[in-house]
């Protein structure tokens, strides 16, 4: 599903919906984007329960992303996947817009 071109992958969604499933507080993945990290920014990921009334939302297969308006300037163009391979699960943000990242996978700049 795309929105404000951040595109969520099927793999994603469907690891989003099995952990917000599992708390029974929260209902979405947020995203953000920080200061600080190896190459300069972060990511940043929470579950959350609350909408915010400026937030972009990202939806498929039962599962939500939220996403900052400043965020989404930094993410514009990303795709937002989960990976599990030998070297373990995680989310991973595609962004065509980091000119650098570091091997922890969350850290980038631009």
């Amino acid at each position: 599903m795309t929105t404000q071109n951040v595109t969520l992958s099927q793999a994603a969604a469907k690891r989003i919906a099995a952990i917000v499933a599992a708390d029974a507080d929260k209902n979405a993945l947020r995203v953000a984007v920080e200061g600080g990290g190896c190459s300069g920014f972060s990511y940043k990921f929470d579950l959350d329960k609350d909408q915010h009334d400026d937030d972009i939302v990202i939806t498929r297969d039962g599962a939500t992303v939220l996403i900052d308006p400043v965020s989404l300037i930094y993410m514009a163009g990303s795709e937002i996947d989960f990976v599990d391979n030998l070297l373990g699960q995680s989310f991973q943000i595609k962004n065509p817009n980091a000119v650098a990242s570091c091997g922890c996978g969350t850290s980038f700049s631009v």
